[in-house]
C-alpha cells in the first residue's frame, strides 16, 4: 500500500446550542424597518384619536353654552274676565256658635302661691336633709295642675338648697298633701319659703 494518502480534513468546531441561529447567507436583516414602521403607524393612530377626542368634546360645549332659543310670540295679556260669581246652590251660611268662657291660662305668682301652704318643715335627723311639707288647695274654676318650688334657708336667710313639689289634675276646690325635698345637708334650724307656684288648668 502507498503512504501518500491525503492528510484528514480538519475538525470543524461545533456550534453551541445555546448560541442564536446563524443568519443565512445573503438575507440582510430588517428588524429597524419593522420597529421604525410600527412606531409610525402606532403615532398615525394616536394621533387620530387625539383629533376625533377634540372634536367631540368641542361640539358637546358648543351644544352646552348655547342658551334655549326664546320664543318670539308676543305676551299674552292677563285673564281679565269676572271671577264666577254665583253663589253655590243649596248651601245655607253658616252661622259662628257664640264663644264662651276662655280657658284659664297657666298661672304663677302670688293668685297661685296662696294655694299652697307650708304645713311642717323638717330636718332628717340620721342623714340632715330638710323637706317641706305642703298642703295644696286648687283655688281655681277649673282642674288644674301645680308645680311648686321651695327653698331652704339658713339662719342668716341664704339659701342652701331647694325642692320642687308636683301633683296632676287637682279638681276645684279639692287639696292634697306634697313634699318637697331638699339634697344636700343642712344646718338644724334651716327654715322653708315657697319660691314660686305654677297652677296649670286642665
Amino acid at each position: 500500500m502507498s503512504d501518500n494518502l491525503p492528510p484528514p480534513p480538519p475538525e470543524q468546531p461545533q456550534p453551541s446550542p445555546w448560541a442564536p441561529p446563524a443568519t443565512p447567507p445573503g438575507k440582510p436583516q430588517r428588524t429597524g424597518l419593522i420597529v421604525s414602521l410600527a412606531v409610525g403607524g402606532g403615532l398615525v393612530v394616536a394621533g387620530a384619536l387625539v383629533a376625533l377626542v377634540y372634536s367631540l368634546l368641542d361640539s358637546v360645549s358648543d351644544s352646552i353654552a348655547l342658551p334655549p332659543a326664546r320664543s318670539d310670540a308676543p305676551y299674552s295679556d292677563p285673564y281679565d274676565e269676572e271671577p264666577y260669581g254665583e253663589q253655590p246652590y243649596g248651601e245655607d251660611p253658616v252661622e259662628e256658635e257664640p264663644v264662651g268662657e276662655e280657658p284659664e291660662t297657666v298661672t304663677s305668682g302670688p293668685a297661685a302661691e296662696k294655694d299652697v301652704t307650708i304645713t311642717k318643715c323638717v330636718r332628717d335627723s340620721l342623714i340632715g336633709w330638710q323637706h317641706a311639707d305642703l298642703t295644696i288647695v286648687n283655688g281655681s274654676r277649673s282642674p288644674a295642675g301645680y308645680v311648686v318650688f321651695v327653698e331652704f334657708l339658713d339662719a342668716k336667710g341664704t339659701v342652701l338648697t331647694d325642692g320642687i313639689a308636683t301633683t296632676d289634675d287637682l279638681a276645684p276646690g279639692a287639696s292634697v298633701k306634697v313634699k318637697a325635698q331638699g339634697v344636700g345637708e343642712v344646718p338644724t334650724g334651716t327654715t322653708c319659703r315657697v319660691k314660686q307656684v305654677t297652677r296649670d288648668p286642665m
